[in-house]
């Protein structure tokens, strides 16, 4: 596309081209920084402040001093680079697929691009973007809602997985129909490829819906086995995370596309507590049916996933039920909760009992 060159005439008074002018005027500026892909074309990950950093210290301020001397903080500290959040390793890992695509596709806008997404205040907003530049991460979209939910925002940037540190945004983002996890930090390091980004997920009530679940926990593993054998050839309904796997797809195709299948810098990971031979078919012919791929199905059939996390590490882990987070964080597991489903209502296995009304 040719450079805009700027009128010497005056406007002409149409409010519609000179907007348009502005903006394509805007897009053709030269500039040897990689900018952002236009959302339409992008795979949006809208990261929170506290997922992308370390800000426990900050929440503590803010939760036992107040907003004004949490704010204050952060503005005398703005020098000071934070140190990295769960989501660190994930979003560098983005941009690293990122530099491949651009290798292979220098035009192309089909790219990843993360959104900071924050209910910060724009005071803090100064430190937020010396600790981006500080860490050379390309992160030019910037969401602070002065205290209010960033979650109504998130349509509108064409958000496909939103992280954060916040349940309850999690929960609205993911009845608004938008992919959403909780991030927890693993609680020792693991070394993390730096060539390859790696996600895994699990099955029901993430990549699928929890239909099977709800079988599970109503009837038993018998009557589950029963109803998977039976509608083995039936596609189970989407689950929350479904279409982030779809963009992930989107994006490996565009690795094998040039011959890069055996060198795609995106891997993903099914790890299912399903059994195989009594459960699987139907899972594997689900994804078929959908047109994705997963690069490795892992079924463990009930054993903890964990230990395996602990050698494939991922960047990320989306699972449903909160112990199995706590097990892959304990072996250093960087995972995130996805908290949908009939799982939201069980800790190990066993009813939590809803507090009685107060009358």
């Amino acid at each position: 596309m040719s450079e805009i060159k700027a009128k010497d005439s005056a406007p002409t008074g149409d409010a519609g081209e000179e907007k348009d002018a502005a903006k394509a005027h805007f897009d053709n500026l030269k500039t040897n920084k990689p900018r952002p892909p236009k959302p339409q074309y992008a795979v949006t990950i809208a990261v929170s402040s506290r997922t992308l950093f370390n800000m426990v210290t900050e929440r503590k301020i803010y939760e036992d001093q107040g907003l004004e001397e949490y704010v204050a903080y952060q503005r005398d500290h703005e020098n000071e680079p934070l140190m990295p959040g769960p989501a660190f390793p994930f979003v560098k890992a983005l941009m690293t697929v990122n530099a491949r695509l651009r290798q292979l596709y220098p035009d192309s806008e089909e790219l990843f691009d993360i959104v900071l997404m924050t209910n910060n205040h724009a005071q803090v907003g100064v430190r937020l973007i010396n600790s981006i530049n500080h860490y050379d991460l390309t992160i030019e979209r910037f969401c602070m809602t002065g205290g209010e939910s960033p979650t109504g925002y998130l349509e509108a940037y064409m958000t496909n997985l939103y992280l954060s540190k916040d349940s309850e945004k999690v929960s609205e983002a993911i009845e608004e129909g938008i992919a959403a996890a909780t991030m927890f930090m693993a609680v020792k390091e693991n070394e993390l490829s730096d060539t390859q980004l790696r996600v895994a997920f699990d099955g029901d009530a993430v990549l699928f819906s929890d239909e099977s679940e709800i079988i599970v926990k109503e009837g038993g593993l018998d009557t589950f086995f029963e109803h998977e054998k039976k509608f083995e050839n039936t596609p189970l309904a989407q689950g929350p995370l479904k279409c982030f796997l779809e963009a992930l797809g989107k994006l490996q195709r565009k690795f094998y596309a040039k011959n890069e299948r055996l060198n795609c810098p995106i891997r993903t990971f099914l790890v299912t507590a399903r059994s195989a031979a009594s459960s699987g078919a139907r899972v594997l012919k689900t994804l078929r049916s959908w047109g994705l791929e997963i690069d490795e199905a892992l079924f463990l059939a009930g054993a903890p996933k964990g230990p395996l996390l602990q050698k494939i590490k991922p960047h990320i882990f989306f699972d449903d039920q909160m112990f199995h987070i706590e097990g892959a964080r304990e072996l250093g597991t960087i995972s995130a909760h996805v908290p949908y489903g009939i799982g939201q209502k069980y800790n190990k296995g066993k009813l939590i009992e809803s507090p009685a009304k107060k009358k």
